[in-house]
């Protein structure tokens, strides 16, 4: 029973971040946005993955992120490779496809890569300040891409919430950290803990443009 509540609440957070993305960036103009190039190269990266998996058995061993092996690489590789057989791997491409598009959408390209090797590599590093590295590494369990798509979903919540006036919407985005932090508190879901890390990264890029913006703003008002 345990376990069908976390996958439910699994799927839930991810499914309230994928609404706030669409918010976020407008359902009805989806048709109409360009095509996510760095997501499709994303999903395109994490299909490979699978595909090595099913025909090189060697794979998992020479690229998971499994802390008993040396290889600096592991920490990049392992996002590409999947733990959970077809049905999980099915689910983390499905949704890093939906995500990363998403996000390409609304930060640009280059920031949704910028985010999506931050989800790679901050995680890890924070828990260990926090000293929690011993049973936050679950989402990946040494490979699999469910949580740095986590965390790039969450940082779309963010945007939603300082821009929208929709209180449904407000209650999505603020949604994403509070189921978050539930998940992490009441499961040790760490993929709650990862879109928490997310909401608060998006927080800090979201200042960062806007406060840039403002500063572009002033600059070319006098010039005038």
């Amino acid at each position: 029973m345990a376990a069908i509540v976390y996958n439910l609440t699994t799927a839930l957070l991810m499914v309230v971040m994928v609404n706030s993305g669409l918010a976020l960036v407008g359902r009805d103009t989806i048709t109409r946005r360009p095509i996510p190039w760095v997501a499709i190269a994303l999903t395109g990266l994490v299909v490979i993955g699978v595909v090595l998996q099913l025909t090189w058995s060697g794979a998992m061993a020479a690229l998971d992120n499994d802390p008993a092996k040396t290889g600096w690489w592991r920490v990049v590789t392992s996002v590409f490779m999947q733990n959970g057989g077809i049905v999980g791997s099915a689910w983390n491409i499905a949704t890093i496809a939906i995500v990363a598009a998403l996000a390409e959408w609304f930060w640009g390209g280059s920031i949704t890569l910028a985010l999506f090797l931050a989800g790679i590599l901050l995680p890890h590093h924070i828990d260990s300040l926090l000293g929690i590295a011993s049973v936050s590494s679950e989402p990946r369990n040494f490979a699999g891409s469910s949580g740095v798509t986590y965390f790039l979903a969450a940082t779309l919540a963010v945007p939603l919430l300082v821009r929208t006036r929709v209180t449904k919407e407000r209650l999505i985005a603020a949604g994403v950290v509070v189921l978050g932090l539930v998940m992490w508190f009441a499961q040790d879901n760490a993929h709650g803990l990862m879109a928490v890390y997310g909401f608060v990264l998006g927080a800090v890029v979201w200042a960062v443009r806007q406060a840039s913006r403002r500063s572009a703003q002033t600059t070319r008002s006098d010039q005038k």
